[in-house]
């Protein structure tokens, strides 16, 4: 009876967070830092795979992935070369969820802060490095161009600091800041309710 409890709150929280996600990443779609939105996903995608382990951080990094392609957040690169979008996209979400939870479950034992503020470390650098692995491979003559029209004196600087800098700086302080705070809230909520 009480795996049956577990599996059900797991199952629960799942759904609860993929809903988080969800309407995070639309909502997210509106606030802009450069070309690219701010992902404030991040933030429930770290907790949901502290909280729920690897494959769950891994489910909602795809579904950020989903609503991402949805949303239309990555409809530049989307004409230049679908397949490649899709791809970088969906494998940045579920790596990033992945990475995370997997770095959360090896740290936990150790310190269960640490354990967040890596896993919140690891998912926007996971995230923000597929991206930039997938402009290499799928874009870098589309991306090469962006950069000669802005100016910057080469492909690589443009992919650092007009792609992808402001965004991952943001992302990786909201992150390190709030997934702590919140993991241990819910915990807490959690010890409480059991108590």
């Amino acid at each position: 009876m009480e795996s049956k409890r577990i599996s059900t709150r797991r199952l629960t929280g799942v759904a609860l967070f993929t809903a988080i996600v969800v309407a995070l990443q639309f909502l997210g779609a509106f606030i802009r830092f450069g070309p690219f939105s701010i992902s404030l996903v991040l933030i429930p995608i770290v907790v949901g795979a502290a909280l729920y382990g690897p494959l769950s951080g891994a489910w909602l990094g795809f579904v950020f992935g989903l609503v991402v392609l949805l949303s239309g957040d990555a409809a530049a690169f989307l004409g230049v070369n679908p397949l490649g979008t899709i791809l970088t996209v969906l494998v940045k979400g579920a790596l990033a969820g992945l990475c995370a939870g997997l770095v959360y479950r090896a740290l936990e034992k150790l310190n269960g802060w640490l354990a967040v503020i890596v896993a919140a470390v690891a998912a926007p650098v996971v995230n923000t490095g597929v991206f930039l692995l997938g402009c290499l491979f799928f874009f870098l003559p589309t991306v090469s161009e962006w950069a000669n029209a802005m100016g910057f004196p080469s492909v690589g600087n443009y992919m650092i600091f007009g792609l992808v800098g402001a965004n991952f700086l943001f992302e990786l302080l909201f992150n390190i800041v709030l997934s702590p705070v919140i993991v241990r809230l819910i915990k807490i909520g959690r010890k409480m309710r059991q108590g």
